[in-house]
């Protein structure tokens, strides 16, 4: 069975940090690429970073650019997004998702994953 597990969320200040983890099950990280996306209320799902395992590749929305890192530890079948210098507007549920492949201009298309986590909580206050 194909899961996906997101962990890590949590309330933190302005300026702080956090590291999401995405564990994946039934697949292994390096085969798959892995999203990430967000959800703040009233808003749409976006992707904000990627991970391509077969090449190790990455892509990030220009929002979090030299903010947040994706990375994946083969080992224990995981990606994880480290997220620096935290901003109120970067509140939102934050999810996972894994897809077979992506092209380099259709990586934060949802509809380009199959698979999603259950998402977890991040809040940001000022």
């Amino acid at each position: 069975e194909v899961r996906l597990v997101e962990s890590g969320g949590g309330l933190v200040q302005a300026g702080g940090s956090l590291r999401l983890s995405c564990a994946a099950y039934g697949f292994t990280v390096d085969d798959q690429v892995i999203g990430w996306f967000r959800q703040a209320p009233g808003k749409e799902r976006e992707g904000i970073a990627c991970f391509s395992g077969p090449d190790d590749s990455t892509y990030y929305e220009d929002s979090v650019k030299g903010r947040f890192t994706v990375s994946s530890d083969n080992a224990k079948n995981t990606v994880y997004l480290q997220m620096n210098s935290l901003k109120p507007e970067d509140t939102a549920v934050y999810y996972c998702a894994a897809a077979p492949r992506v092209y380099d201009y259709t990586w934060s298309h949802l509809y380009e994953y199959d698979y999603w986590g259950q998402g977890t909580q991040v809040t940001v206050s000022s």
